[in-house]
């Protein structure tokens, strides 16, 4: 299911938002927009011959110094360019926390589509291979943009495709992230493996496919945490969400942000 619709009135939208099944940016997260600066920008990878636009959420006077990083990859978006904006109530909330906030635009609008027919591991794995080079590349730059950040432990989180992007990331590039937090990745298997250290909140309306999530068995070897979260959709895991939502995720995933290795 797409997480994005675009309404086909734009005076129409704010009467839309109410019933809208996609992720809409900002919405009430606006309260922080005072103490929270927000910088876009491109970078190009002339490699791949790819642009990727970025927003960095970071609070005034911080100056970055040893900031720990967490890059944020965005729900499915049909190519609307600008999905990375659209998870604000999270953004915004961990950069007052303390950390250096990166969200990343994985899709553009000369992008093919994601194929909905197929084997989701199959046919959608050049999707995740082109997230996580994103990902890769975006890291690289950043180390060169701001210098004071804290590169040596690093937080992944995706929703739903972003997410599966998260969990093939540090099996693709093992060793540069130290811990990844999925929203309800559903095709992507998750890394079994103490480093990166594993989290996972599930939404309360679908189902991951089968050999995503790692048994019980596995959680408790490898220390990784999946928690299923009782009213929260798949498509509210974003600015969609409202209150109680939110304040739910939040407080998982900077419990996540915060825990030592076991």
């Amino acid at each position: 299911m797409h997480l994005f619709l675009k309404p086909i009135l734009f005076a129409a939208l704010a009467l839309l938002l109410a019933c809208h099944v996609g992720c809409s940016p900002h919405g009430a997260a606006s309260h922080v927009e005072a103490t929270v600066s927000l910088d876009t920008f491109h970078v190009y990878d002339q490699a791949r011959h790819r642009d990727i636009p970025v927003a960095v959420y970071k609070t005034p006077g911080s100056r970055n110094r040893h900031q720990t990083l967490v890059i944020v990859s965005h729900g499915y978006g049909e190519n609307s360019g600008d999905a990375y904006l659209y998870y604000t109530f999270l953004t915004e909330f961990l950069a007052r926390e303390g950390y250096f906030v990166a969200s990343i635009q994985h899709e553009l609008s000369t992008d093919s589509l994601i194929p909905t027919t197929g084997i989701p591991q199959v046919v959608r794995r050049p999707f995740w291979d082109r997230g996580a080079d994103n990902i890769l590349f975006v890291i690289n730059q950043l180390k060169q943009k701001y210098p004071a950040v804290d590169f040596k432990k690093i937080t992944l989180i995706g929703h739903s495709n972003g997410g599966d992007m998260t969990a093939l990331f540090p099996q693709k590039y093992p060793g540069i992230v130290d811990k990844i937090i999925t929203l309800d990745n559903r095709r992507m298997a998750l890394p079994r493996t103490r480093k990166p250290q594993v989290y996972s909140l599930r939404s309360s309306d679908q189902a991951a496919d089968v050999g995503v999530l790692p048994t019980a068995e596995e959680q408790a070897l490898y220390g990784i945490k999946i928690v299923a979260l009782a009213d929260v959709p798949h498509n509210a895991m974003c600015d969609q969400a409202n209150a109680a939502q939110r304040e739910e995720m939040k407080r998982y995933i900077l419990t996540f942000l915060q825990e030592k290795y076991h």
